[in-house]
């Protein structure tokens, strides 16, 4: 059965890095107004930041996309989980 890419699924992706400090939530915040994502971004204790949102497929790998080319030098690893 083919998955329907307009079904919103939601992903939790933790960012590990030079993450904090350093504007990612506000950034994030103000990437998510560009496309239509809902969901959260938050320091965690240990220095990562916890992004869970919703959207469809694509949406959400295009944001992802977006996120990661704006911290390209920041991110060091980035662990998702649908």
């Amino acid at each position: 059965m083919a998955e329907n890419s307009s079904v919103p699924i939601r992903r939790r992706v933790l960012f590990r890095g030079r993450v904090q400090g350093v504007g990612f939530r506000y950034t994030t915040a103000s990437i998510a107004r560009r496309h239509p994502v809902v969901g959260f971004v938050r320091n965690l204790p240990d220095g990562s930041v916890e992004l869970v949102a919703e959207a469809d497929a694509l949406t959400l790998d295009q944001f992802l996309a977006d996120i990661a080319s704006e911290f390209a030098g920041y991110i060091r690893q980035q662990e998702a989980h649908d």
